[in-house]
């Protein structure tokens, strides 16, 4: 293995990345995300196993550009617009979770011995969640719309918000320690920052709004001007004084309000990953695994607060603002482990000199335990639901106002039909069964979705199909049918079926009427029949059916119109 890496840098390189894929196929085999198997690689590369990366200075290099382009992706989502985006239950949700954990984490480590600044640095890193393994997992099992994804999303982007304030702070911190020429050297870096800031508004107003549309005809222009903008200002931070972290920050909100920034956001996420295994094999070096076993203690202990501590007071704060808990439950569970951000801001701490690489072993190992197991957590989150929702009584209010309709009206009110899932099939039954003259109640798990609905003139509640106890909340006495166009999981983490588990719940709400679902695939219908469908509905087959039953009779086709919309809103709907 020596033999080998002695041949030079790429061969080094070259081993590394053989030794990530190996490691990351077996992490994707056991349902975890790349950062674990990227941390894992770093400690095996490290001098503690393998002792494989001689070429610490190349490697480095890479670690801090992929710091850059992963501060400038977070720099380019800061819009001027953000904060008016975020409504009242993200931020009391995220604000509230980041205190609780600041203040609980800080109070721990002085309590397993650390000093006031090793706690404050702990726990600050403790409150950042992985933005990048929440939306990941979220989007794989279809959640990313639901009610508890988006309140999800909303305390993300304040945790982000968090994340900038941190980094800058940290940054004017080591301004002041780190100059040796006292007043004069931080009146300097202030003096730079002030004008790289200024430097970043004229160029907001004047500049990149013209000059990304003209790099927008090429997209890998796009791509390379986008990476030299991080590149650069990262490298004017440092040169600075005031960090490259920070540079990369200024150098993503410079590209934040142009049109093109998702495009620049979307084609950057793979770089990020592939550089971002670099940071986490430098981190590895220098750890020492012999040191690392005199912290599991102190790291047990913090992975268990982070597990269990951030989902309490999510779950206790959206209890407290009228959700469901089960609502708060599944969403609590996706702050339950520590991010990328989280490792970084301890790196900062030990560059400034704040704190020594054992503190980075200790967050390290958090990041190892709570990432591997709240990613199980996640994908099983309905399950663990089950589970633990005879205790979770007291984080619910009697009256979950936020979640039982805008005026109680679907609690009074009869219906023939209850559809579930109001996308393009749903809505078009749903208008459809309204010309009828029927009664129809639509239920989606996303928020936008019932909005469209309720544009259209439809009766709607936002909720799971899998949730029992919301199922049971539904008028149900009434309802002739129980429809679900909601499709089976074809991908993802988890194979449950929603359809059957909605079944299920009808079944013990005790719903005497008929049941039909939806399916994509002919070979379900014996299955999804025997689970106690009365209906099976293919809407390719009977699309098919209704067009072949159409060209050949002279009958004029059936139109819906879509009444007080315009053309975008019936493409949305």
């Amino acid at each position: 293995m020596i033999e080998f890496v002695a041949h030079g840098v790429f061969a080094e390189v070259a081993l590394l990345l053989f030794l990530a894929a190996a490691v990351g196929l077996v992490g994707v085999l056991l349902r975890q995300p790349l950062i674990v198997s990227f941390i894992a690689v770093g400690l095996i590369a490290g001098p503690s196993v393998l002792d494989i990366v001689q070429s610490k200075e190349e490697i480095e290099l890479l670690a801090e550009l992929g710091i850059a382009v992963l501060l400038f992706l977070v720099g380019i989502k800061l819009d001027v617009n953000l904060i008016r985006s975020l409504g009242v239950v993200s931020l009391m949700t995220g604000l509230g979770q980041v205190a609780f954990t600041s203040v609980f984490g800080f109070l721990i480590g002085l309590a397993l011995g650390f000093g006031a600044v090793e706690s404050l640095y702990i726990a600050i890193a403790l409150t950042f969640s992985s933005t990048i393994i929440i939306v990941k997992l979220l989007s794989d099992k279809r959640e990313i719309d639901s009610l508890h994804g988006q309140v999800a999303l909303g305390f993300l982007i304040v945790q982000d918000l968090v994340v900038v304030l941190a980094m800058i702070t940290l940054s004017a911190v080591g301004i002041g320690t780190a100059g040796e020429g006292g007043i004069t050297d931080i009146a300097f870096v202030l003096g730079a920052g002030f004008a790289l800031l200024l430097f970043v508004i004229v160029f907001v107003r004047f500049i990149a709004d013209p000059l990304t549309e003209r790099m927008a005809r090429a997209p890998e222009l796009l791509l390379c001007f986008a990476i030299a903008m991080a590149a650069i200002f990262a490298a004017v931070g440092e040169l600075a004084g005031f960090g490259k972290e920070l540079g990369g920050l200024l150098a993503g909100v410079s590209l934040a309000s142009t049109r093109y920034r998702e495009a620049i956001a979307s084609r950057l996420a793979p770089l990020r990953d592939f550089l971002l295994l670099f940071f986490f094999i430098a981190l590895g070096v220098t750890l020492d695994l012999g040191e690392l076993g005199s912290h599991l203690g102190a790291a047990a202990i913090f992975s268990i607060f982070v597990l269990v501590g951030n989902p309490l007071i999510v779950l206790a704060i959206m209890g407290y603002m009228g959700f469901r808990k089960r609502t708060g439950f599944l969403a609590g569970l996706t702050v339950a482990q520590i991010s990328e951000f989280s490792l970084i801001f301890i790196a900062m701490g030990v560059t400034i000199g704040h704190l020594d690489t054992e503190a980075l072993g200790l967050v390290t190992l958090v990041g190892l335990v709570t990432i591997a197991t709240s990613t199980y957590m996640i994908t099983f989150s309905h399950q663990l639901y089950a589970f633990f929702e005879p205790w979770l009584g007291i984080f619910e209010r009697r009256n979950p106002y936020r979640e039982t309709g805008e005026d109680g009206q679907a609690k009074t009110k009869r219906y023939d039909v209850i559809l579930f899932g109001t996308g393009r099939f749903g809505t078009a039954m749903g208008l459809r069964l309204k010309r009828k003259g029927v009664s129809v109640l639509g239920v989606d798990f996303n928020p936008d979705a019932a909005r469209r609905w309720r544009l259209l003139g439809l009766d709607v509640e936002f909720g799971d199909a899998s949730d029992p106890e919301f199922v049971a909340h539904l008028p149900l006495d009434y309802a002739k049918w129980v429809v679900s166009s909601v499709p089976a999981h074809e991908t993802g983490v988890t194979h449950d079926d929603p359809r059957i588990a909605l079944i299920e719940a009808l079944v013990a709400a005790g719903f005497s009427g008929r049941i039909a679902v939806t399916s994509h695939r002919e070979a379900e219908a014996d299955r999804l029949t025997s689970a106690g469908a009365d209906l099976v509905l293919e809407p390719f087959q009977d699309a098919a059916d209704r067009a072949v039953d159409l060209l050949g009779s002279e009958q004029e086709p059936e139109r819906i119109a879509f009444e007080g919309m315009d053309e975008g809103d019936v493409a949305r709907a």
